[in-house]
């Protein structure tokens, strides 16, 4: 009896063309090859299913031996993996590889990801423009609370106006949460008690580099903010690992509240079409908690202590002035146009283009100036070419940039800056004025009088100042 085109697992060419034409005539034993319904077919049923879906797509039978040249593997490594060898394992390119030769929908492909244990994150989803402008939307819709959108590595991808306006670093080019957090100076002022959030940090962290090794982009990541001696320590001496921040409850201090104290929740959410991805929304709360639980119900710093289950939540009061205040100058969304000459033509007729401050903020960025809104245009070019547009208060930019006072070339955008906080009417102008001086005027005899007592007390201090009575 002749045996040409037999395979000894018996799945060779005589079969699988049965498979495209049918049973052959009187043969009424052919089993279909589809498995009835309930049917735990598992990986390597999965494998022979799709393979012969691609044969009738194809018009033609796509062999064990193809398949196998495709993954870089022999034919009998394959035909192995069909029958369910379960120690066997694809890795990323060779699921991309088999299902372009399967063409395989993208559900598929992520199904084909997941049975291989891989991240299931579809990298042409995130430059999918209809993703991105649906995920835009989300988070506009969520504005007054502010909201952004991160990759894997905490790059800032998308944000809200309520974002720009409680952290505007997220809008400048680069911006990166592990960066700000763990290496700003401003970062160690608004959260009380920044080691602990340094240490949740290095936690997420750690998580992602357990699951991305050998991920170049993270491993630089890393890299920048150990230099940081304090934190350097810090990832040297914790070996937790965390998922995400979801549920956490948080004591913060911010200058777009005129520093009041503010109790933030962390609300995490990963967006289906960008599941590698983080959603997160801001909540937050007047400081009424006391010492022992937070608004949440839950024991103060729980997360950073050991993971817990999130509380249930309790009925608060929202900061109704912060959202007033930041109401009254914010925009309900987010827009984006084509060029920055675009972006600066939305400031109005009136505009005042503020170049030194736009180049001290980062090399895609422009700012300016709305003299009849008392307002700033923040523009930011995004990765794909267009101008995400935030318009913030003039008092918003002063307080990113408090060292551009002391840079002569950027004085007088810093004067109009000044001048556009205070109110538009020289009269109240003046009065807020000679309100504010004298406050400002005993902040700095009381820097100046702390300066003195260190010292005294200890001469070994660098002095690298002029004499105190100078300052």
């Amino acid at each position: 009896m002749s045996t040409k085109g037999h395979h000894p697992d018996g799945d060779g060419a005589e079969n699988e063309e049965t498979s495209l034409t049918g049973a052959r005539q009187g043969d009424d034993t052919r089993q279909p090859d589809t498995p009835p319904a309930g049917q735990v077919i598992g990986f390597g049923g999965q494998l022979r299913a799709w393979r012969k879906a691609a044969s009738r797509r194809r018009g033609r039978t796509v062999t064990q031996e193809e398949v196998g040249e495709v993954l870089g593997k022999s034919e009998r490594w394959y035909r192995g993996l069909e029958r369910g060898a379960t120690t066997r394992r694809l890795d990323r390119k060779q699921c991309d590889d088999l299902a372009e030769l399967f063409q395989l929908d993208r559900d598929e492909h992520h199904a084909l990801l997941v049975y291989n244990n891989l991240n299931t994150a579809d990298p042409s989803a995130a430059g999918d423009s209809r993703v991105r402008s649906s995920l835009r939307l989300l988070i506009d819709k969520q504005m007054p609370d502010p909201t952004y959108l991160s990759d894997a590595k905490w790059n800032i991808l998308a944000y809200n106006q309520a974002m720009a306006e409680w952290w505007p670093w997220v809008m400048e080019p680069g911006a990166n949460l592990m960066r700000w957090a763990l290496t700003s100076p401003e970062a160690r002022v608004q959260y009380h008690n920044w080691h602990q959030h340094a240490v949740a940090y290095v936690r997420l962290l750690k998580y992602a580099l357990a699951g991305n090794g050998e991920d170049p982009e993270l491993l630089g990541l890393i890299a920048d903010v150990c230099k940081d001696p304090d934190v350097r320590r810090i990832w040297d001496t914790v070996q937790e690992h965390s998922v995400n921040r979801n549920g956490h409850v948080f004591k913060m201090s911010l200058p777009a509240l005129n520093w009041e104290t503010v109790d933030v929740v962390s609300h995490v959410a990963y967006p289906a079409s960008l599941p590698d991805c983080r959603l997160v929304v801001i909540t937050w709360w007047t400081d009424e908690g006391d010492d022992e639980h937070d608004p949440l119900g839950g024991v103060r710093n729980a997360w950073a202590e050991e993971p817990s289950a999130p509380a249930e939540p309790k009925t608060a009061e929202k900061l109704d002035d912060a959202s007033r205040r930041r109401a009254a100058h914010a925009l309900t969304r987010r827009i984006t146009t084509a060029t920055a000459e675009d972006a600066a033509a939305l400031a109005g007729d009136d505009r005042i283009d503020l170049p030194v401050l736009s180049r001290m903020i980062g090399p895609n960025a422009r700012l300016t100036l709305s003299p009849s809104s008392r307002s700033v245009v923040w523009a930011v070019q995004e990765e794909d070419g267009e101008w995400g547009i935030s318009e913030v208060d003039p008092y918003t930019v002063i307080v990113r940039m408090p060292d551009a006072a002391l840079v002569e070339a950027a004085r007088e955008e810093m004067l109009l800056l000044t001048r556009a906080v205070l109110p538009a009417e020289p009269e109240q102008a003046v009065a807020k004025i000679q309100h504010l001086v004298p406050q400002l005027e005993q902040r700095i005899e009381l820097l100046k009088t702390i300066h003195r007592d260190l010292w005294e007390g200890d001469n070994n201090l660098p002095y690298t100042w002029h004499p105190v009575d100078e300052i």
